[in-house]
């Protein structure tokens, strides 16, 4: 065996138990931050509650401020504990594609040269769906593989099922 190989065989086996962890950690600080600012702030959902998409164009705005508070909060604290994953990783899913149509999207366009336009982090009249879309991305792992070995699903799922 050479050295790449063995290399390579000490990343795979280490990949097993922990490759999903960075995801889990990035992702539930900037969820887990962006539900604090809520916490600590005020509801601006009100301006923009016809932009939200169906069903929460429904909804009170005070009641979309607080599912997206408490989903910001709450799910991103499963995701760092590996605790219901793909579940915590679908329900952001959920809030980060009500924020694109709502808040990220570009208002108007007519041909994907515009639309690219908003594929950046800074809001320069075209959108900026670039970091929703990130976290989009890097949530689909957790969301169709779960969390790995280093989680409470795991260990869960060791126990019971034996």
């Amino acid at each position: 065996m050479n050295t790449l190989t063995r290399t390579l065989s000490t990343f795979d086996r280490f990949g097993t138990w922990s490759a999903d962890l960075p995801l889990r950690l990035f992702l539930a600080w900037e969820f887990f931050e962006s539900g604090w600012e809520k916490f600590n702030g005020s509801n601006w959902f009100a301006d923009l509650q016809a932009s939200f998409p169906f069903p929460f164009n429904l909804l009170p705005a005070e009641l979309n401020w607080q599912l997206s508070m408490w989903a910001e909060l709450i799910l991103p604290l499963l995701l760092l504990l590996g605790l219901g994953t793909r579940l915590a990783a679908a329900g952001l899913m959920v809030v980060t594609v009500v924020a694109i149509v709502a808040v990220h999207w570009p208002a108007h366009w007519s041909s994907l040269a515009e639309l690219a336009q908003g594929y950046v982090i800074t809001d320069q009249g075209f959108g900026n769906f670039k970091l929703p879309l990130i976290y989009l991305v890097a949530l689909l792992p957790l969301l169709l593989k779960g969390a790995g070995r280093l989680s409470l699903d795991h260990w869960l799922r060791v126990r019971c099922c034996k």
